[in-house]
């Protein structure tokens, strides 16, 4: 876990969106992961921003998307995660009041989420403020972020569009946000950083999770590396360890090994910094004052090509059996899961980004190609070339007939 930040209490699943799709209605069907409003095509009842006048002069209302998502599938839908910044570039507040985002690849576009008021501010990172909702509004010269998930069902015959444009009611005008695309970046398929059963794929993009709204300057620029970082967990019987909690040799995930997640080359590889002692009611502190350098306690990363990079952080100290410049094979045994750095119990934090720092690089999705993964029912399927979303138990190495533990 890396700079745990406040973040968001926990949001209820979004059932804000009307959409042509019946899955969230049947408690049957796959939903989609926690935070995330299904996305399809909204039905031409509901109210639009469109119906609301352009402006002029146009609302100083800056929306930017500084880096723009790439579709992923997993547990039946495709899921476009990004976010929206907005900067008040006047000395008045405004008060948001609308989000809609609309499929702009085909003609006619199409509305495919909308989300009202507070549907928008559960949603929104103040940015300079404490808050923004009805009762308090984007303060001029303030920023706000909205951290945006969409799930398209697979399952729905209209096609993911290719581009996404936004707009914005800010009193009883609009505000025209940027267009983007949804496949930025290639797609990785991996092999799975850790082997065996009993994991859970913690700390999963939603609102409630520090990794992903954890917005972070480092070389000078606003950057959400962990984006879609997962922190690799084992539980058992519903715990992380067994025994003195002030431990790490109590916790299921320590010693565990670690593999390579592809043919790579190593681009850095850190070892020799200390174990911390796990976090308990007692309270928490790093072994050493952690500073850009050791954030990530012992740690390598791998440059996967194509300008994407895999980090391993969080390693046991002496564990560690790569060096800068090594080329590695997938599967490779890499190191063993430690606590070092800035994690408060064993675990291993994995992410995908578009470079080698931990905090200077956008987290971009990935795909593990082949795990058993167990849905809201509590069955059990194997899932091939998904991303495991939704903080969900996962195994490895096991097919379906195999009895899960």
């Amino acid at each position: 876990m890396l700079i745990e930040r406040l973040g968001f209490m926990a949001i209820l699943f979004s059932g804000a969106l009307a959409s042509a799709s019946s899955l969230a209605a049947n408690s049957a069907s796959p939903r989609p992961a926690k935070d995330c409003s299904l996305a399809g095509v909204v039905s031409s009842t509901a109210p639009a921003a469109t119906s609301a006048k352009l402006p002029f002069p146009p609302i100083q209302l800056d929306i930017d998307t500084p880096f723009e998502p790439t579709l992923f599938p997993s547990g039946g839908f495709s899921y476009v995660i990004y976010e929206l910044h907005f900067q008040n570039y006047t000395s008045e507040p405004l008060t948001l009041r609308k989000l809609e985002i609309v499929d702009s690849s085909r003609t006619p576009s199409s509305i495919v989420a909308a989300f009202t008021e507070s549907q928008l501010y559960e949603r929104l990172l103040p940015i300079g403020a404490d808050k923004i909702d009805a009762d308090h509004p984007l303060e001029g010269g303030k920023r706000a972020v909205a951290l945006i998930c969409l799930a398209f069902d697979n399952t729905d015959p209209n096609p993911v569009p290719e581009k996404l444009s936004h707009r914005v009611l800010v009193g009883d005008s609009i505000a025209e946000g940027p267009t983007i695309g949804v496949r930025h970046t290639d797609l990785k398929v991996l092999a799975p950083p850790v082997t065996g059963t009993n994991w859970i794929a913690d700390n999963g993009p939603s609102l409630s999770s520090h990794h992903r709204t954890g917005i972070f300057i480092a070389g000078g620029r606003a950057h959400i590396s962990r984006r879609l970082a997962i922190d690799w967990k084992q539980i058992e019987q519903e715990g992380m360890y067994s025994g003195d909690a002030r431990d790490v040799r109590s916790y299921y995930s320590y010693g565990e090994n670690v593999f390579a997640v592809a043919d790579a080359t190593v681009t850095s590889a850190k070892d020799g910094l200390p174990d911390n002692i796990p976090r308990t009611a007692a309270g928490f502190s790093t072994a050493l004052p952690l500073t850009m350098e050791n954030v990530a306690g012992n740690a390598i990363v791998l440059d996967l090509g194509d300008g994407q990079f895999a980090y391993y952080a969080h390693l046991k100290p002496g564990s560690v059996r790569v060096k800068a410049g090594d080329r590695v094979r997938r599967g490779d045994l890499l190191a063993q899961i430690g606590n070092s750095g800035d994690a408060r119990w064993p675990h291993l934090h994995f992410q995908v980004a578009t470079g080698p720092d931990i905090l200077a690089s956008e987290g971009v999705p990935f795909l593990i190609d082949s795990y058993r993964a167990r849905d809201e029912e509590g069955a059990w399927q194997i899932r091939t070339r998904e991303y495991p979303m939704g903080d969900i138990a996962v195994e490895f190495g096991v097919d379906a007939a195999t009895p899960p533990k």
